[in-house]
């Protein structure tokens, strides 16, 4: 891991005081590293926001999405004893399946 060596945007202290926080035992060596990373997003989040973006229109995402969409229309159905016929179990003419998270039959 390389050292962080730009402007420390947030102290050694600080990230302790938010492991203490997040009751997490740190020791100095994750603290030192911990330290440099957190400072480096920091670093990042601050050029991102010195951007400027006037001119930029918001988007949820970089490319042009669009849903496609098909006509709601009612199809061919199946037979409903026909498709009945083929369950393992069936109990008030619908599916029977065994219990799911313990629940009683």
């Amino acid at each position: 891991m390389t050292e962080y060596t730009a402007r420390q945007r947030i102290s050694r202290s600080e990230v302790a005081h938010v492991a203490d926080l997040a009751r997490l035992s740190l020791t100095d060596q994750e603290l030192d590293a911990f330290t440099n990373q957190l400072a480096a997003v920091l670093d990042h989040a601050a050029d991102l926001e010195a951007l400027d973006l006037t001119d930029v229109e918001p988007m949820i995402h970089p490319l042009p999405v669009h849903n496609v969409l098909r006509p709601d229309v009612v199809g061919e159905t199946s037979d409903r004893n026909e498709v009945l016929s083929c369950a393992p179990s069936i109990e008030n003419e619908q599916f029977r399946v065994p219990p799911v998270l313990g629940e009683s039959p």
